[in-house]
Order: C-alpha cells, then sequence, then structure tokens
C-alpha cells in the first residue's frame, strides 16, 4: 500500500474542502494544509477501524484550522461576489449588480463605477462564482488599462528604452507577468490589488527581459539598477500576494 494517494472531499462548514490521503512507511500520523487540498499522511500498515478514526479526526482537525484562520477560505473557494457587493481594487471601487435570466452566455458592462453583470440562471456555484470572477477581472482591466500602458511606457523610458509592441491584463493565476522576445508585455489582473511600488517592481522585471529573456546574473543587474529595493518587492508578493485576486 505504501505511496498509495487517495483524493476525497471533506465537508467543512457545509463546503468541500479537498484532501489527499497518503499511505507511507511512516509510525505516526501527520496532517497539514497544503495550497490546493488538505493533506494527511498515515502508516501502511493500519487497520481499517484506525484508518477511519484518522479521517474523523482528520475532517474535524481541517474544520478548526478553517474557523481560526479566514484566509484557508479565500485560498480554497476564493471571494464570493453578490449583487450589491463593492469591489474595491486599488484606489477605485466598484459596485456590483447582477441580473440573472434565462440565458446561456455570462457578460457584463462596466459604466459610471457600476458593473453590471447579465448572468445564466441555470449557472450554480462554484462554477458560476469562477465566471463572475473573469467577467470582473476582464472589465476592470479594460478601466485600468490606459494607465498600465503609461505606467510601462515610463519605466520603459526612464530605465531601458526598448520597443514595446503591446501591454496586456490578462486573468493569470500562474504567474505576475510575462515578457516574449516580440516585446509584448503581460500582466496578471491580481497585480491591481497590489501596492503601486510592487507593480512596478513586476513591471520593471519584465522590461528587463527585452534585454535578457533569462534569470542570469545581468538580468538581475539590470532589475537592480533600475529598482535597488527590488527584493522588497519579491518578499511582498511572497507574503501576501495570496491575497491579491479577484
Amino acid at each position: 500500500m505504501a505511496g498509495k494517494v487517495a483524493k476525497i472531499y471533506l465537508d467543512v462548514a457545509g463546503k468541500k474542502v479537498p484532501a489527499k490521503i497518503y499511505w507511507e512507511r511512516r509510525n505516526n500520523v501527520r496532517a497539514s494544509i497544503g495550497k490546493k487540498a488538505a493533506i494527511l499522511r498515515m502508516p501502511t500498515r493500519i487497520t481499517a477501524e484506525d484508518q477511519e478514526k484518522q479521517v474523523k479526526w482528520f475532517t474535524e482537525w481541517v474544520g478548526n484550522q478553517f474557523a481560526k484562520n479566514a484566509d484557508l477560505h479565500i485560498q480554497f473557494f476564493g471571494k464570493g461576489y453578490r449583487d450589491g457587493d463593492t469591489l474595491k481594487v486599488g484606489a477605485k471601487s466598484y459596485l456590483l449588480k447582477f441580473n440573472f435570466s434565462d440565458r446561456k452566455t455570462h457578460s457584463g458592462k462596466l459604466k459610471n463605477g457600476v458593473i453590471t453583470l447579465e448572468l445564466s440562471r441555470g449557472d450554480q456555484d462554484p462554477h458560476l462564482q469562477k465566471s463572475i470572477k473573469h467577467l470582473l477581472s476582464r472589465l476592470v482591466a479594460q478601466d485600468f488599462m490606459p494607465g498600465m500602458v503609461r505606467k510601462v511606457n515610463e519605466l520603459n523610458r526612464i530605465h531601458f528604452q526598448k520597443p514595446i509592441k503591446s501591454v496586456n491584463l490578462k486573468y493569470n493565476q500562474t504567474n505576475w507577468g510575462s515578457c516574449s522576445s516580440q516585446g509584448n508585455v503581460n500582466l496578471s489582473t491580481r497585480l491591481l490589488f497590489a501596492p503601486e511600488e510592487v507593480i512596478d517592481y513586476v513591471i520593471i522585471h519584465e522590461l528587463a527581459h527585452l534585454i535578457e529573456l533569462n534569470h542570469s546574473a545581468r538580468f538581475w543587474k539590470l532589475v537592480s539598477d533600475a529598482m535597488p529595493d527590488y527584493e522588497e518587492k519579491e518578499k511582498w508578493l511572497k507574503k501576501y500576494g495570496k491575497h491579491c485576486n479577484f
């Protein structure tokens, strides 16, 4: 049984928390919270009765972790949006209005600080919330786009003076930004929740790739010359980046 893994869902406060159970060559039981799942590690030589007890204990333990740490709810389920909520992004605030009807797709518009989403009545959580986040990200990105383009061009003018083909804001969950050899600068909409100096760091990081398409010593010298305290910004992203999201 060593090396066996089981994927299950735990019922915690009415929500399904993904979990993984590992059977390993060990003498004790260990529980932890990973990035995408709660984790239970058990000995390979465990009776069915003890295994059932441990899973019950594990479920209660995970529930206690979620009760003590509100950040875990955001980590696993993200933010939940409802009609009438206010979404704050940077220095801007948006009033959210949701209209449900018998339609197959979702759509939205932003006007005078009000985001109106036309949503399908047939869609349900968690897929509905995922669709809402994508719509909000797209609409807010359009609102921030002119200022972001100005910021990228200004930082490029000051520090690098390299041709830029395009600047894009995308709902990217895997990184904060990227830059192609063609001069396309892509930034995650998650950055819009970060302080201005952190946004500046990510932009400088990506612009430095216009000269060095790697993370060599020369690349980091370019970043350091443009922003001597860039390491502080990296520390901020590692510590608080999980809160930057729609």
